[in-house]
C-alpha cells in the first residue's frame, strides 16, 4: 500500500497520480509544452482534469505535437475534422482558441523570443512558492492569475480567465502549489 503523502486532488489513479508526481508544479520552459498546458487547462474549462488528462494523447495528436507554426496554419476544414475527433474535446470554441493561441504565441515571438519568456516574466522568472495546508486553503485565482489572464487577453489568447490561467501557472510550475504536507512541496 502506497503511504505516499500527496496533494489531495491526487487521488489513487494512476494517471492522476503519475501526473501529480512527476509533471505538476515542475518549472517548464519549453514552448511546446508550455503552449500543452495552456491549451489543456483552456480545454478543462467546465471539464474534471481527470477527463482532459485522459485525453492527452489524444490532444497531441489532433493537434500535431503542439508544434505552433502547424496548429496556427490550421484552417475551417481542421475545426471540422477536429469537431468529429472523439479524442479530444469536441467543442468549437475551444478548438477555435487552440488555433488563435497558436498564431498569438507566434505573433508575440519578435516582441519576447519564447513563449518560455513571455509567460516567466509574470513571476519575474522564479515560481512563487505558496504554503497552503490543504486542498481548501488553495484559491482557484490569485491577483497575479488575473493580472496575467487580463494581459492574455489583451495581447490575442482566447480561454485564458483567471481561472484557467492559474490552473496553467500552477501546471507549468510558476506556482508552487503543492500543499505543505506532500512529499513533491519540497522537491518543487
Amino acid at each position: 500500500m502506497d503511504t505516499t503523502v500527496r496533494c489531495e486532488w491526487a487521488g489513487s489513479e494512476p494517471e492522476m497520480v503519475r501526473y501529480h508526481d512527476e509533471e505538476w508544479g515542475v518549472p517548464e520552459h519549453d514552448d511546446r509544452r508550455l503552449f500543452e498546458f495552456l491549451t489543456l487547462e483552456g480545454a478543462q474549462a467546465g471539464l474534471s482534469w481527470r477527463t482532459i488528462l485522459l485525453r492527452r494523447e489524444g490532444y497531441r495528436r489532433a493537434f500535431l505535437g503542439w508544434d505552433l507554426e502547424r496548429v496556427a496554419a490550421m484552417e475551417e476544414a481542421d475545426v471540422e475534422r477536429l469537431l468529429q475527433d472523439a479524442g479530444i474535446i469536441r467543442h468549437r470554441g475551444k478548438i477555435e482558441a487552440t488555433i488563435a493561441n497558436a498564431r498569438t504565441v507566434l505573433g508575440l515571438l519578435p516582441e519576447w523570443g519564447s513563449l518560455d519568456a513571455y509567460v516567466w516574466r509574470f513571476v519575474d522568472g522564479a515560481p512563487v512558492r505558496n504554503a497552503w495546508r490543504g486542498l481548501g486553503d488553495v484559491p482557484p485565482v490569485t491577483e497575479l492569475a488575473a493580472a496575467m489572464s487580463k494581459q492574455l487577453r489583451k495581447d490575442g489568447f482566447r480561454f485564458v480567465g483567471p481561472t484557467t490561467t492559474y490552473a496553467f501557472m500552477q501546471a507549468a510550475g510558476l506556482v508552487n502549489d503543492h500543499t505543505v504536507d506532500c512529499f513533491r512541496y519540497a522537491e518543487v
